[in-house]
């Protein structure tokens, strides 16, 4: 099925995750595993140069591979196989240094890492830039008064710059999570049939350090076959970042609804039409965002659970992983790249927002009005007079204001010019610049790479 690949996924990362390109990451392993031997001395010069001159997915049947696998129970097998048979049409004797001291599981956890490691690298290019649009808009916006909602209601103003500081903020922790995160999972793996090395005798750690030099991969302290936090951390970390971007999403997409339109999604020839009602603008970005962050807990789900693995090797738990994982890396770069693409041109109506925040005749500034009162006569008694005034204007379909300079008990303590002061945005937002300009600020000490300076 890839009818839908390009709207849910990444070109860059799904091209990562491709066929040819899972085989030509198995190769890499076992070319670098041939050249890290010779260099060493554990195989002949030669030998290792035939073996890289075949390491070429070009050069393979990958429809003799998949049918195989269906019977040897992974790719790697039929991989190397065919792999064997093309170095001995070179080199005989090179041909029985194929795949020297190494097995199945080692070349294909150490492919899907050398794929993680490519894909993590689009990801976090992609939240630096997603990254960026965020501190122009917050910084546009640091004096932008539009609706708070709790509970989906109107609750106080705040400013439209804090609540992209907030998403800014969620990114920069996840640039973070995904720095540590490479510091675990992009490790070398490499341990043999049973994780000890056996094979190679008393040389095996020496071949392991120099085939983590050759792969420019960290070398864990042993082989990790079994051991299936690594992945799991990426699958959660991924996880995490497609929940946010679903969130971004959500506030975008109600944002967007009719009745409140208070931006919008880019607008593009052929971009949110329907196929019947030729005024609509749907949300594409945020459905896409929307529709990873269902997806991916699902997935990750099934990432914890494969953790139960059977002693040194196992046995289907392992194999639960291999389209799993790549599906949840694919799915969190489509939704961030869908949200780039929403946020670079996202429309934003300040008039629109600023109708919004009299859509209820005042009743935004009740607690404005309460907290007034109470600094006079305490903060129930001052509670219960607002909230009989909110009702009396709900009732009688008047704006608070007139209601609260018409009140004797409120105008006693509150003349009515301090009243009117009381119905501006932009006097009840207590220090919702200050939490803006700090993100900013925390922002500029991320590095490109997310490690807070």
């Amino acid at each position: 099925m890839e009818l839908l690949d390009t709207l849910f996924g990444a070109d860059l990362v799904r091209a990562i995750f491709s066929d040819v390109l899972r085989l030509q990451r198995m190769l890499d392993f076992e070319a670098a595993l041939a050249k890290a031997q010779a260099k060493i001395g554990i195989i002949p010069s030669s030998s290792a140069a035939a073996i890289a001159a075949r390491c070429r997915v070009q050069q393979f049947d990958l429809t003799a591979i998949a049918r195989a696998a269906a019977t040897s129970g992974n790719l790697a097998i039929p991989m190397i196989r065919q792999l064997t048979k093309l170095v001995a049409a070179d080199d005989e004797n090179a041909a029985g240094h194929v795949h020297w001291g190494a097995t199945s599981q080692d070349v294909i956890d150490t492919g899907l890492v050398l794929q993680l490691r490519d894909a993590m690298s689009s990801i976090e290019k992609d939240l630096a830039i997603l990254s960026d649009i965020l501190v122009r808009l917050a910084k546009q916006h640091r004096d932008t008064p539009v609706v708070a909602r709790t509970w989906m209601q109107h609750a106080v103003p705040t400013l439209f710059g804090l609540q992209v500081a907030g998403w800014l903020d969620a990114f920069d922790r996840h640039r973070d999570r995904l720095k540590q995160m490479k510091k675990r999972a992009l490790t070398l793996q490499f341990g043999g049939a049973g994780g000890t090395l056996a094979s190679l005798g008393d040389r095996g750690l020496d071949v392991a350090e120099a085939l983590a030099r050759e792969l420019h991969l960290a070398l864990p302290e042993m082989p990790w076959h079994s051991h299936r936090d690594r992945l799991a951390e990426v699958a959660t970390t991924l996880a995490l970042l497609s929940g946010t971007l679903g969130k971004i999403a959500r506030d975008i997409a109600l944002q967007m609804q009719t009745e409140i339109s208070e931006v919008s999604e880019p607008a593009a020839e052929g971009r949110g039409g329907s196929s019947t009602m030729p005024h609509k603008r749907n949300p594409v970005s945020a459905a896409v965002a929307l529709a990873a962050a269902i997806r991916v807990p699902g997935l990750t789900s099934t990432m914890l659970t494969a953790m139960v693995q059977e002693h040194e090797r196992g046995l289907g738990g392992w194999h639960a992983e291999w389209d799993t994982l790549p599906e949840i890396v694919q799915l969190t770069a489509g939704s961030l790249h869908h949200m780039i693409e929403a946020l670079k041109g996202l429309e934003i109506k300040t008039d629109r927002m600023l109708e919004n925040l009299e859509e209820t005749q005042g009743l935004i500034f009740a607690e404005a009005a309460m907290m007034a009162l109470a600094k006079h006569i305490g903060r129930e008694a001052a509670h219960q007079l607002i909230d009989a005034a909110s009702h009396r204007a709900l009732a009688e379909r008047r704006h608070l204001r007139s209601v609260l300079v018409e009140d004797v008990a409120v105008t006693r303590y509150l003349p009515a010019a301090e009243i009117d002061g009381l119905f501006d945005p932009l006097s009840y937002i207590g220090v919702a610049r200050k939490f803006t300009d700090r993100v900013l600020a925390e922002h500029r000490n991320v590095s490109p790479t997310g490690e807070r300076g």
